[in-house]
């Protein structure tokens, strides 16, 4: 089992839709795929017609460590831990304990066998975009971080931004008696929405042509954009004869990236 969280310090980059989309292109290829939820914005779970509230167990459940968590068969191949929209509250109400960035590590250990997590070939978290409590709970339990990044001054800033708090977190976050950290993830950049033949997008294509750390590159695309809005992920819109034809060479390059994505982690 790989536990992959998406990341960014600067939102509007694409980390839900390509986290969503990355899900579904592995749960088609025939693997178990668990989705955590955690941004407070709550629109993977929104994707999946999930909503989360106190009725049920969402992802607020694992920080407050009360209450069962639910585990929502949304598809074939996967299943959703539905986010909760007061989740900031949460994580401020937390603010002060020191377990605080091990929520999940410890919700995980204490359930492994009972909810038989190991079933499950990847478990996707989708981060809200900051570096706040819930993020830094994700990064701990994390295998893999893939952070998307876009052609703008900003989005070069918050690539950096992101290795330097990892890096601070990967000193704090330390099992005592070993001396060991518990982040131990392998921080992956996917320029995403990159334009033909525009000076920001050719400085970014220039910038990271030798960066080991960036796996992938996604061009922008409307149909890839809006995918998680109109809850029609690209393996979805590929089954579509009429759609594919007109998109033959995106749908091509999906399937490549995407397959370079896994096999980078």
């Amino acid at each position: 089992m790989k536990i992959i969280s998406f990341a960014a310090i600067k939102g509007g980059v694409g980390k839900t839709t390509l986290s969503y989309n990355f899900g579904e292109w592995l749960a088609k290829h025939g693997n178990k795929v668990l989705f955590i939820d955690m941004d407070h914005q709550c629109n993977l779970s929104q994707t999946y017609e999930v909503y989360g509230n106190d009725s049920i167990g969402t992802v607020a459940n694992i920080f407050l460590q009360k209450g069962d968590v639910t585990i929502n068969h949304v598809k074939e191949n996967i299943d959703l831990i539905a986010g909760n929209m007061h989740l900031d509250d949460i994580e401020t109400n937390i603010e002060n304990m020191t377990n605080k960035n091990m929520r999940l590590y410890m919700w995980l250990n204490n359930n492994y066998d009972v909810l038989n997590i190991d079933q499950y070939d990847y478990i996707i978290i989708d981060c809200h975009p900051d570096f706040s409590t819930a993020t830094k709970n994700a990064i701990i339990v994390s295998h893999d971080i893939i952070s998307p990044i876009t052609p703008s001054k900003h989005g070069f800033d918050a690539k950096f931004n992101l290795q330097d708090r990892i890096d601070e977190l990967r000193k704090e976050a330390i099992e005592f008696s070993t001396g060991k950290s518990y982040v131990t993830a392998k921080l992956y950049f996917v320029a995403n929405m990159l334009k033909r033949n525009t000076s920001s997008s050719n400085e970014m294509l220039e910038s990271i042509k030798d960066d080991d750390s960036v796996i992938a590159v996604i061009p922008e695309k409307e149909l890839f954009n809006r995918s998680n809005l109109d809850e029609t992920p690209v393996v979805e819109m590929e089954e579509d004869t009429r759609t594919y034809n007109r998109n033959y060479n995106f749908f091509q390059d999906f399937e490549k990236t995407f397959k370079q994505i896994q096999d980078k982690l």
